[in-house]
This record gives C-alpha cells, structure tokens and sequence, in this order.
C-alpha cells in the first residue's frame, strides 16, 4: 500500500481520489479552500460527482506539511492556472526524489510552459510525471472502464505510478513524451472550443469530424515541431483525448464553445459552465507557440479571433472553409502525367 496525496479537490482530483483507495491506497486530500474541505468532510461527495462516495478513511486537510510529508506520490490536481502558485506552497516540503505525476492539463499563457515544466521550475528536487488521455471525472468515478497514458523522463517512475493507478477498470499505459502527452491535452482543448461552438450553431456531424480530423492535424503539426513523438498524437492523449472531448457533453470546454456559438460571450460561457475552462487559458499560449516555432493553426487562430477579438462564430467557419485549396497528404507522390 503506497501513501497518496491528491492535491486539489476539484472534480478530477476526487474521482482519481476514489480510485487509488479503492486499490488499496491511504489516501489523504489537500485543498487550498476551506469551503471545499469542509464539503468534502462533512459530505463524503463532491457536488460535481453526485453518487461517487468518498471513504470514511480518506484523509481531509488545509495543511501543506500534513499533506506533503511522508506521502509516496503528490498527485498535482489543481486547475492548470493554479499550478505555479500551488507548487511555490508544497516546494519547502518536498523532499529530493519525491514523485509528483500533474492530472490537470494547460500551458503557462505568460511562459508557454507546460504543467511539468512548471512543477519542475517550482519543485526541482522533484521527480515530475504526467497522467493523461480521454478521461472524464464523471467516468472515472463511477468506475467505467477508461485508458490512460502516464508520462516520465525514467521508466522506473512512469511504471511505478503506472501500478498505483491500473486496475480492471483502469488501464494504463507508460511513455517517455512527457512533452508530447502534455501539448496534445492541452491543445486538444481549444480544437473542443471548437467543436462546441459548431455545435452552439447548429452544424452537424460533418463539421464535427473535419474539426476532429484537421484539429489532431494542427495538434501534431506543433507538437513535432516543439520536439513531441507524432505517435503521441495518434495516441490516448492526442486523436483519443480529442474525440472525448468534442463530443462529450461532460467537457466543459465543449459546453463553453456551444453556448458561444449559441451567441454569448467568452465571460458568460465560462460564467455559465461553473467550471474551469482550460481551453481559453491554452488558446493565446498555442498562437504563441505557433509563432515561435512557425507553424499554421487556422482552426486555433479562428478561435482565438471568436474568444478575444469578438469575430462572429459563422464568418470564422466560413472563413475556415474558403481558405486557399491544399493538399491533405503533402508528402505522397502522384502518377505522371
């Protein structure tokens, strides 16, 4: 039995929460909002999970030493823009060698680092992994099988993380791109954006799959560049985490995108969604990183034009489909003339 702290006790941080007890786990439960342990306590279920118990045992604390010292894995399960100021908290306790594997996915908008990069950054003595793929919290902790992909530098930390989680309902595969894993969860958020707002006017399958199809594309496109496997994105974290969340009703960034295209305004959708919409924090970082490594992203650009600049949902598609004419595969070889 291995000694967890999940950090964060968001939906997401819960349901892995539920999961590694009931493998066998102490699990404890930090939380840097007292509301939210309260709730937790007193409740013994998260008001986004209704039905998912939490065990009498799993232990519940406002305390960075408590939750830090001694536990055999930190799992990082803030939203991706409490990363930096989270780990600043836990980086004193933290002693050299300690696993932290980060669940929440993003890039930095102001350094255009990745959640690892950052924990890294925060917490040096740290060893720093990732666990990633189409994964919903809703899922997850009602016990429905889910595959995941957990990422680390050292194969001896990917596998180890990768025992503590994998059950019969749980899989889990292990890969070295931590790079790779993060970028396609992250920017499979704004392709989500996306579809959504699609769905918000009112299109249809057809448009759903070009999103998805030409979304993994620019994903992997930016991805290799950046130094990414082009495997990763054919993978549980690339083409896999992307269906899930363009076409779930459980993605908060899909339900953002449907009502922007149902006409409100990038406030009022995340406003409405009561949640953390990672896509919007990804969307400015992924232009930056498109321009830095010179690469085009016509579908992120047409969304970063919706959210921050107030460009009209139809004209955007409309714009994306009488964009110059192209080939889709540039590299194969037509018969002669």
């Amino acid at each position: 039995m291995a000694k967890v702290t999940v950090i964060g006790g968001g939906s997401w941080g819960i349901a892995l929460a539920v999961l590694l007890h009931k493998n066998g786990h102490g699990i404890t439960v930090w939380s840097a909002l007292e509301s939210e342990i309260e709730m937790l306590r007193t409740r013994h279920e998260h008001k986004m999970l209704p039905g998912v118990r939490l065990a009498e045992d799993i232990c519940f604390t406002l305390d960075e030493r408590e939750a830090v010292e001694g536990a055999d894995l930190l799992v990082m399960a803030v939203a991706s823009s409490y990363t930096r100021r989270t780990a600043a908290r836990l980086c004193p306790y933290v002693v050299p060698g300690q696993r932290i594997v980060n669940v929440a996915k993003g890039i930095e908008e102001h350094t255009l680092m990745t959640q690892a990069q950052i924990t890294e950054q925060e917490i040096p003595q740290a060893q720093v992994a990732v666990l990633s793929g189409p994964s919903h919290a809703e899922e997850v902790g009602r016990g429905i099988p889910t595959t995941i992909v957990v990422g680390a530098r050292k194969r001896s930390t990917a596998e180890y993380i990768q025992n503590l989680f994998m059950n019969e309902v749980f899989r889990v595969y292990t890969s070295p791109d931590v790079l790779g894993i993060e970028l396609g969860g992250s920017l499979k958020n704004v392709v989500a954006l996306a579809a959504g707002i699609a769905d918000g006017l009112g299109y249809g399958d057809n448009t759903k799959a070009a999103l998805i199809t030409r979304g993994i594309t620019e994903i992997a496109r930016l991805g290799t560049a950046m130094g990414g496997r082009f495997e990763t994105f054919c993978g549980l974290t690339g083409i896999g985490d992307l269906i899930v969340t363009c076409a779930s009703m459980h993605s908060r960034n899909r339900r953002a995108g449907i009502l922007i295209g149902q006409g409100k305004t990038m406030d009022e959708a995340m406003e409405e969604v009561q949640m953390v919409v990672e896509g919007v924090y990804s969307a400015k970082a992924a232009m930056e990183l498109a321009k830095k490594y010179d690469v085009q992203l016509p579908i992120i650009e047409q969304v970063n034009k919706i959210l921050f600049e107030g460009k009209p949902a139809d004209v955007a598609v409309k714009e994306l489909m009488l964009r110059d004419r192209k080939i889709e595969v540039s590299d194969a070889l037509w018969e002669e003339e």
